[in-house]
């Protein structure tokens, strides 16, 4: 076995055991550092497979802002977490049966067909001056220009629902109102008093 082959069950190892940790551990900042380094097993194949930028991205993107995020926001919602997990007992029948299905077919999928390893030939080493955002970007922009722009759309709209379902009205909370705040003058912010001054001896 040689040294790729190592180093890639490792690093598929350490990404398969940490995706696990991520859905089984009960403290939710816990389940978001084990998927950072799921992302980071993740990214060290890309980085194998000589796809250096998805790499790079995954880590820039993802664990260095999305997971930020992800992690403010856990530690500063007072969610009750136990109330969350009461029906879990029940929907776990349903859930084991869908990923019994989903793991079936992928099994199917991967000992059939066009996928099998001894019809898959050996990649090409690339050159020592081959860079993959060329050719990445040149795949996105013309031959996957319209998912890519459907992506995009969708991205957007999910914005914009995550902004209208936290803004909405709520009460005993203050909210900000823009269009009048555009709209105050001066006057009915500030007032000048006009006072007489006072001698002191």
């Amino acid at each position: 076995m040689t040294f790729e082959q190592l180093a890639f069950y490792f690093f598929a190892s350490v990404a398969i055991l940490a995706a696990a940790m991520v859905v089984t551990v009960r403290n939710p900042v816990r389940a978001a550092l084990f998927l950072i380094l799921t992302f980071f097993a993740v990214a060290c194949i890309w980085m194998m497979l000589e796809a250096e930028f998805l790499a790079i991205v995954l880590i820039l993107v993802y664990v260095g802002a999305v997971m930020v995020l992800f992690l403010f926001v856990v530690m500063m919602l007072d969610i009750d977490f136990d109330q969350l997990r009461e029906g879990f007992a029940e929907t776990l029948p349903i859930g084991a049966t869908v990923a019994v299905l989903v793991l079936l077919q992928l099994v199917i999928v991967l000992t059939s067909g066009p996928f099998e390893l001894e019809q898959v030939a050996a990649p090409v080493p690339a050159a020592a001056d081959y860079g993959n955002t060329h050719q990445l970007g040149l795949l996105i922009y013309t031959y996957y220009v319209y998912p890519f722009e459907l992506a995009a759309v969708m991205l957007v709209l999910a914005m914009i629902a995550a902004i209208v379902l936290t803004l909405r009205d709520r009460t005993g909370t203050r909210s900000q109102k823009p269009h009048e705040q555009t709209q105050v003058k001066r006057k009915d912010r500030v007032r000048l008093v006009k006072m007489n001054a006072e001698k002191k001896n």
